[in-house]
């Protein structure tokens, strides 16, 4: 896969990213599959794992302001 901003190589990886879920709530995703650009960084996330983090950040508690979750799918 080639990587839309530079057009190097994409690999897969594990990584932990941010998601702001509402305007108090940040929910990190630790261990979080991804591809990532080895030229730029840039990372694309794959819509099965995309369609598991919505689900798991619907289920979030909105009075928190910080939470960190273990994707395992």
């Amino acid at each position: 896969m080639k990587c839309h901003v530079c057009g190097s190589n994409m690999e897969p990886t594990i990584t932990s990213l941010p998601f702001k879920v509402n305007k108090t709530t940040i929910v990190i995703m630790k261990e979080l599959p991804v591809y990532q650009c080895e030229g730029c960084s840039e990372y694309l996330i794959d819509d099965t794992v995309l369609e598991y983090i919505e689900k798991i950040i619907q289920n979030v508690d909105s009075a928190a302001e910080l939470e960190i979750i273990k994707y395992a799918a």
